[in-house]
């Protein structure tokens, strides 16, 4: 019973030394593609501009249109071309105010909507329209801003 109580003994020993040794103080280097950096610079320019402006509703027909990176909530996606257009129409008929767009990229159609400056405004419409919607995502993408 002595023999096993000091080879305890020794192991404990052995063990002290390795958690001194590995608590040592050291210098940590971090490799980052720069694109990411540059992407995280848009992306809070982005949040901040688009946070900063609750300026009331242009009136698009006597506006100038350009574009800018805002986000679009997408209500469908799918490879049937006149469910797409069916959706758009749908949607048409609940927010009329809301513009919409669909595209194509094979195999599929997407049909998303709005024109939205920050996500927080994507994400209330994104809100609503899960009970009449499928599969609702938020994209950031470029959009068109009426000055």
């Amino acid at each position: 019973m002595v023999k096993i109580g000091f080879a305890w003994v020794g192991l404990l020993v052995c063990f002290s030394g390795f958690t001194g040794y590995a608590q040592q103080k050291g210098k940590v280097e971090i490799v980052a593609d720069p694109l990411i950096s540059l992407m995280q610079r848009n992306r809070m320019g982005t949040r901040i501009s688009a946070a900063s402006t609750s300026a009331p509703p242009v009136d698009k027909k006597n506006a100038t249109r350009t574009t800018a990176m805002g986000f679009r909530v997408q209500i469908y996606s799918g490879a049937n071309r006149s469910e797409a257009y069916a959706e758009q129409a749908r949607f048409k008929t609940l927010y009329k105010d809301i513009d919409t767009y669909v595209s194509y990229e094979e195999p599929n159609y997407r049909v998303k909507v709005g024109d939205f400056r920050s996500r927080s405004e994507a994400q209330d419409l994104m809100q609503g329209l899960r009970r009449q919607f499928n599969n609702v995502f938020i994209f950031t993408e470029e959009i068109y801003v009426y000055q």
